[in-house]
């Protein structure tokens, strides 16, 4: 052991680390790097050409990406996408029966009528009146793909921002693999995926936050190995009125922000694309649904509850055998 050890010390191995700017938010890459191997400028490269595919794509922030292309259309309308887009409307779909139509990928003219879309208004509860007209709007049921192209047969608006994300990490992911990189931490906008080792030997760390909005506490850290990682929370992007708080995760059944008490939801998957869509999924449902529906597909949970006197944790088993050991 001790010669292995030795032998690891010293053999041009670096750790290199490179990020910036994306989706409003920010990207981080670490990684070991082996003599012969890409260069951080090379990979950085190599992930920002991912990213900006992503953002091409399936951006609601820009009028001539191909989903607000899309979205711009009237109902009965269809339009050639990259498969990408379709693979991605198909995960959407999986999710929306799975919730029996609580997540929806449709929900952008929800987002913006209550302030929190890219075409928001100002953040305040809307008028029964104006909440039944976006309602019309909204479905997973009103899309369908035929061949290469996605249709509408009524005037939805498509929204990839609760599993965006997480495809970018596993693009990017499958980039580092092919290009030789077996250890390294993928972050993009929070969600990340972790494979192998750093270059001292030791395990990928992440920490889980307590859902605060004034500081930044750490509620629990575990070791990740070629797992996903993400955590939808109602704990940043909210507003109150009426002593009443409106958070930005939605019920697509009621067209409403929920209103339980899960502040937040972590969920390890292989795929950061599924933990992305998971963790959004689970904080609809709340925290006895969503426990519930975590036990029953086995999914890696760890659930934090907003109580009188701070916050309950509760983790489910598949997030325990995952981490017996791993957490502190």
């Amino acid at each position: 052991m001790l010669i292995g050890i030795l032998s690891g010390c010293g053999n041009g191995d670096t750790q290199e680390s490179f990020g910036g700017p994306i989706m409003g938010s920010r990207y981080a890459i670490q990684y070991v790097r082996h003599p012969g191997m890409s260069g951080p400028v090379e990979v950085q490269q190599q992930v920002e050409a991912i990213l900006a595919d992503v953002d091409r794509q399936m951006s609601t922030y820009r009028s001539d990406s191909d989903i607000e292309r899309f979205n711009n259309l009237p109902a009965n309308h269809c339009q050639a996408m990259p498969a990408s887009i379709l693979d991605l409307v198909r995960v959407g779909e999986q999710l929306s029966s799975q919730s029996e139509g609580a997540f929806d990928l449709t929900v952008e003219p929800l987002l913006n009528l209550w302030g929190f879309g890219p075409q928001a208004r100002e953040e305040k509860v809307p008028t029964a009146e104006a909440l039944a007209e976006a309602r019309q709007r909204v479905g997973h049921g009103h899309l369908r793909i035929d061949g290469d192209q996605l249709c509408k047969d009524a005037a939805v608006e498509v929204d990839f921002n609760s599993i965006a994300a997480g495809y970018a990490v596993d693009r990017i992911a499958a980039q580092l693999e092919a290009a030789g990189i077996q250890n390294y931490l993928v972050q993009v906008t929070g969600e990340l995926k972790a494979v192998g080792k750093k270059l001292d030997g030791s395990p990928w760390r992440i920490a889980l936050e307590e859902p605060r909005d004034d500081k930044q506490v750490a509620e629990r850290i575990i070791a990740i190995d070629g797992y996903g990682v993400s955590t939808s929370g109602d704990y940043r992007n909210y507003f109150e009125q009426d002593g009443r708080r409106y958070s930005h995760t939605f019920d697509a059944r009621t067209g409403r922000p929920v209103l339980h008490d899960l502040a937040s939801v972590t969920v390890i998957h292989p795929q950061a694309l599924m933990a992305d869509g998971l963790s959004t999924l689970l904080l609809i449902l709340g925290p006895e649904r969503g426990r519930d529906y975590a036990e029953k597909n086995q999914i890696a949970a760890f659930f934090v509850m907003r109580t009188d006197t701070g916050f309950v944790t509760s983790t489910s088993q598949a997030f325990d055998r995952l981490n017996s050991g791993k957490t502190q």
